[in-house]
């Protein structure tokens, strides 16, 4: 939880500098609240770094395939000359994923992982899947993790202006 606690100081220190008065100086507090609300529910003080880190990719500002491919990159494990992902490891990546809508009530069963982990492999032969296969199956869009492309399209729509004047 500390190495945590620093990495969001650090990392929200940056941010603020890069945006002066735009980053709540609490930030990382709040975000730190935030993971152990989803991450450790039973109060042992200690969250999973690749959990934490995967909710901090999936809420940032980045664009959804950069998203997809550092959530990759967090969970596949090298193989020769490429890196795969494993079923067990989309199993964590989902499982943690899940808790970020789990907080607001809208999580969905074991089940529904285990689907969406079926649908990925679908006739995959091997044990493991290479990063284009995985970026193919998030385009799209499983509902396990559909709240994921829904929330960048809203932001990305925050920031659109127009000229029309309504009446």
């Amino acid at each position: 939880m500390q190495q945590i606690s620093r990495m969001l100081m650090k990392l929200f220190q940056r941010a603020r500098l890069e945006k002066p008065g735009q980053v709540d100086p609490r930030a990382a507090e709040f975000t730190l609240s935030l993971l152990i609300a989803m991450y450790d529910r039973s109060g042992t003080g200690y969250v999973k770094t690749r959990s934490a880190a995967a909710a901090l990719i999936s809420l940032s500002g980045d664009t959804l395939l950069a998203k997809y491919r550092a959530l990759f990159q967090f969970y596949a494990v090298p193989h020769g000359k490429e890196t795969l992902i494993t079923s067990s490891a989309l199993r964590s990546l989902l499982t943690d994923l899940n808790q970020i809508p789990a907080i607001v009530g809208e999580g969905c069963t074991l089940s529904c992982v285990e689907i969406a982990i079926h649908d990925c492999f679908h006739g995959v032969l091997n044990a493991a899947i290479v990063e284009e296969k995985f970026l193919s199956w998030l385009r799209s869009e499983p509902a396990v993790l559909l709240w994921l492309p829904t929330c960048y399209r809203l932001s990305a729509t925050e920031m659109v202006s127009h000229q029309a004047r309504c009446r």
